[in-house]
């Protein structure tokens, strides 16, 4: 049943090409990949395609895009394929109800996330920033809500204590296409109704909500606490890149880590106040914060290249005390 199943596949940025490029070397081709419109990007604000029209055309699966499936145009078009199942993995378009009752098996959606934390959009980014020791894959059966439907299957990965977003994604996106080829398995032999795919309904564990990224939302907050900021770091690379204000220009921070990560995190010492440089020196600059010092060791200055804290002093000076960010609700 496997390999005769008509999968209709959705997706757009690189997270979703492990998966396809899964199906192929399973024998399970889509009959067609839908994807977002071309659109402009970068400086130069040149037409870019997304990573999965790039990987579909080289595998030669014909391609759809269009600018919304609420039409009844798109409907129809998606209705004549007769699809037994289509497959989501970060298409970024809304699947309207009309849409999710056409496959035969109805939509699948490979999240990156242990369901239900981390309903929503950046899953891996909120799961570092939390400090969470797991993160996952679920495969979903999607209904009108927003990460809301049963999973199908799901598996979790133990966070390294230096993971990045950009490390997390590369692991995930490897897992959520052994876990769809997996799931596609047991709806070959067992239909959903089998034991092995019962489709089971989230849990009532706390559920968090993954909120955009934003460049702006990625200032440093020097009075939230050392971990805190350090977490951030790594969520927020490679993208949006954690800053903070010198002067007129932003300075990203790369790497960062704790200096004495067994000293209790008690309040600051009094004499000295969220952002402000305690010491430099070739490991990194060393900042007090809220709760305890954080070392910054990778930055890169606007308009220029990433390097190392030292690489960085050697080419300008730092003032005693880096700029606080505007009042806001600290987090630890």
């Amino acid at each position: 049943m496997g390999q005769s199943l008509r999968i209709i596949f959705a997706g757009t940025p690189d997270f979703a090409v492990p998966p396809l490029q899964r199906l192929v070397d399973s024998g399970l081709a889509p009959t067609a990949v839908y994807t977002q419109p071309d659109r402009p990007s970068g400086r130069g604000k040149r037409i870019g395609q997304s990573a999965v029209k790039l990987c579909a055309a080289r595998l030669g699966i014909p391609v759809r895009q269009p600018a919304t499936l609420k039409s009844p145009q798109a409907q129809a078009e998606l209705q004549a394929q007769s699809p037994d199942l289509m497959i989501v993995v970060a298409y970024g378009l809304l699947l309207p109800p009309q849409v999710l009752c056409i496959p035969t098996f109805g939509c699948w959606n490979i999240h990156a996330s242990l369901l239900p934390r981390w309903r929503g959009a950046a899953p891996i980014q909120r799961a570092i920033e939390a400090g969470d020791r797991q993160s996952g894959v679920s495969i979903m059966q999607m209904d009108e809500g927003l990460d809301t439907g049963p999973v199908l299957l799901e598996k979790a990965i133990d966070l390294a204590a230096d993971e990045t977003a950009a490390s997390l994604h590369d692991k995930l996106t490897v897992l959520g296409a052994e876990c769809l080829i997996e799931a596609i398995g047991h709806l070959a032999d067992e239909g959903l109704a089998g034991p092995s795919l019962l489709p089971k309904p989230q849990n009532d564990g706390p559920i968090s909500y993954a909120a955009k990224l934003s460049k702006t939302k990625a200032e440093i907050r020097w009075e939230d606490s050392a971990r805190s900021i350090e977490r951030r770091i790594r969520a927020f690379n490679p993208w949006p890149v954690a800053w903070f204000g010198l002067g007129d220009a932003r300075v990203r921070v790369w790497r960062a880590s704790i200096p004495n990560p067994f000293e209790p995190e008690g309040k600051n010492h009094n004499a000295h106040r969220p952002g402000e440089v305690l010491h430099c020196s070739p490991e990194g600059i060393d900042v007090a914060t809220g709760k305890g010092v954080v070392r910054l060791i990778e930055l890169q200055p606007a308009g220029g290249r990433r390097m190392s804290a030292a690489d960085f002093l050697n080419a300008r000076s730092l003032p005693g005390q880096l700029p606080v960010a505007a009042p806001s609700q600290p987090t630890d």
